[in-house]
């Protein structure tokens, strides 16, 4: 078991816990990431492997870079405090680090013809973290946890088959990859959500609020979105299946919608650390509407897409990430920095211009996307410059981790 009150002498505490780099990773790569695309959206410059399309990358980097970076950060954390056992630290956390970063520069260096080494890396990376954070579940044996080294494991399939399909072995392969890899993290952040959100509305709010949860509501939302995601990367190949999905997106828009309702008060509008995830979850069941829609209307699959992504991943993750660096660092999270308000702002901004306004008017796309991508830029570029420092030091208090 972990003996937290020993005090931490160092003057860097990076490697200590999982949270530190990953989420200093998550934050710089939704700078720089961001960056890279908007430069080579508006350039048509292409990667040295010419065949890896700039739109692939982006979409790859979101999912498989700034997604699992999270997911690692958040797990190799939390998995500490349920189960009272200590996660990988010191050298092995820095090599699994490494791992992610090479992964992420390979791109840009190797041809064609060296992908391969890029996959072996990447699919490395995958691999030691679903191992990380199954071994001290299964010491515990935490069994009421392993939906989260199930869904790693997974993760590690659906990058393995983007991957078939970039080496040319399984064309069809990289875009069950791309949807099968975001629908896990969403599906990991319904997992988290349901668990922290109602637990943060309720001890963050000024005044005595029970958030409601509906057991019934838990296991169709999980059974019914594992069948929407099956029925929407299927019927890129099956047509016949769009009826199937939007159904399916109707009834998940609805029980989603329950669900934001029993959640609700109105003392999270005075809690900035409480309203970006309310809203970000609001752009999750908002990407069900549209996806539902499209059954109808000409809307393009982009928009639910980006509903999930930029809104909905974006705003919660960072929601999350600020809120567990803040606690994890010794600090007060009920007295979060005040630049929150403008990346928050800015990052829900931005997904209305991704999001909503292509819905109306289409002539001006490529200046809602450029919009969009400077917005979440300098939101995050404002998240990493204050919340850089915190995760390097060590915990104000002077504990461990």
């Amino acid at each position: 078991m972990l003996n937290i009150e020993t005090p931490y002498p160092h003057k860097t505490a990076f490697l200590q816990l999982g949270f530190r780099p990953f989420f200093s990773a998550a934050m710089a790569i939704g700078v720089f990431a961001m960056l890279a695309w908007m430069v080579l959206y508006f350039t048509g410059w292409t990667l040295p492997a010419a065949e890896y399309s700039t739109i692939q990358w982006h979409a790859h980097e979101m999912v498989f870079g700034y997604g699992t970076a999270l997911a690692a950060g958040f797990l190799l954390t939390a998995i500490r405090n349920w189960t009272g056992l200590q996660t990988i630290q010191n050298k092995p956390l820095l090599m699994l680090f490494l791992l992610w970063v090479s992964a992420r520069i390979l791109p840009f260096v190797l041809p064609y013809s060296m992908l391969w080494l890029l996959a072996i890396i990447d699919l490395s990376f995958n691999i030691f973290l679903a191992i990380a954070i199954t071994l001290p579940l299964y010491k515990a044996r935490q069994w009421s946890n392993s939906a989260f080294p199930s869904k790693m494991i997974l993760l590690v399939i659906a990058n393995a088959l983007f991957y078939l399909g970039l080496l040319g072995i399984w064309p069809a392969a990289m875009q069950i990859g791309l949807y099968a890899g975001l629908y896990l993290i969403v599906a990991l952040i319904f997992t988290l959500g349901r668990r922290v959100i109602p637990f943060f509305i309720q001890n963050g709010v000024d005044y005595s609020f029970t958030a409601k949860n509906w057991k019934w509501l838990d296991l169709s939302n999980l059974f019914i979105f594992l069948f929407f995601a099956i029925s929407d990367i299927a019927d890129a190949f099956y047509p016949e299946l769009l009826m199937l999905t939007a159904l399916l997106a109707g009834i998940l828009f609805i029980l989603n919608s329950i669900r934001l309702y029993g959640w609700y008060t109105h003392g999270i509008w005075k809690k900035t650390l409480l309203w970006s995830l309310y809203i970000g979850y609001g752009w999750l069941v908002f990407g069900f509407l549209l996806k539902a829609l499209m059954l109808v209307f000409s809307i393009s699959p982009f928009l639910a897409v980006h509903s999930f992504a930029y809104g909905g991943v974006g705003l919660i993750t960072i929601g999350m990430m600020a809120r567990v660096s803040l606690g994890h660092t010794g600090r007060n999270v009920l007295e979060p920095p005040k630049i929150l308000n403008w990346v928050y702002s800015l990052l829900a901004l931005g997904a209305v211009v991704r999001v909503i306004f292509p819905l109306f008017n289409t002539s001006l796309y490529q200046w809602w996307i450029g919009i969009a991508q400077s917005l979440w830029i300098v939101a995050f570029g404002l998240l990493l410059m204050t919340y850089l420092p915190m995760l390097i030091k060590p915990r104000t208090d002077g504990r461990p981790g």
